[in-house]
């Protein structure tokens, strides 16, 4: 398989939902056409709750020989400061991710940019991660309400994803199967 179209920097970002579903509905259309995809995932997972932990996605997506995943994360989200095991689990993610560079065609990196947000990473560990990926290696990045203009001017693709309305804003809880 030719791979020599490969190597772009895809972002999403914004504060509506579809942001993870985009990534992994580009690793889809990826694993269906023989590349290899590994998700790296900042701040899900821990919860031990397993249909939160293991949600319908990663159930279907995992069916590819060519698709993989690890998910960090310590069970609740960061309200106000980070405490330390937010810290530690998302430079455990960060390193990790490090460690699977140059390993799989496509990588994607889903809250990334919330971690940035939150303070646990910095803007310039992104750009680092960008400068550091193999030039023939896919890096997806999601996450974050907030632009970075740095990360996005580094990037080939920036994709604001924007609410305009939402069912949660109406009481209405995420639904299994549909939303996890």
């Amino acid at each position: 398989m030719d791979k020599s179209n490969l190597g772009l920097v895809q972002v999403f970002w914004g504060n509506g939902k579809g942001k993870t579903t985009s990534a992994l509905g580009t690793a889809l259309r990826a694993c269906g056409n023989g590349y290899t995809v590994h998700l790296v995932q900042f701040m899900k997972n821990g919860t031990g709750d397993p249909e939160i932990d293991y949600p319908g996605e990663l159930k279907a997506l995992e069916k590819f020989s060519s698709f993989s995943f690890k998910r960090f994360g310590t069970g609740s989200w960061v309200i106000g400061k980070p405490n330390q095991q937010h810290i530690e689990k998302v430079k455990e993610a960060y390193d990790y991710l490090l460690s699977c560079l140059g390993n799989y065609d496509i990588i994607i990196a889903d809250e990334i940019l919330y971690a940035v947000q939150l303070g646990l990473l910095q803007e310039q560990d992104i750009i680092s991660l960008i400068e550091k990926r193999p030039k023939q290696q896919e890096l997806i990045i999601t996450g974050s309400h907030i632009p970075f203009p740095a990360i996005f001017d580094r990037s080939d693709l920036v994709t604001e994803i924007k609410k305009h309305k939402h069912p949660y804003d109406s009481g209405i809880m995420a639904r299994k199967g549909l939303e996890y």
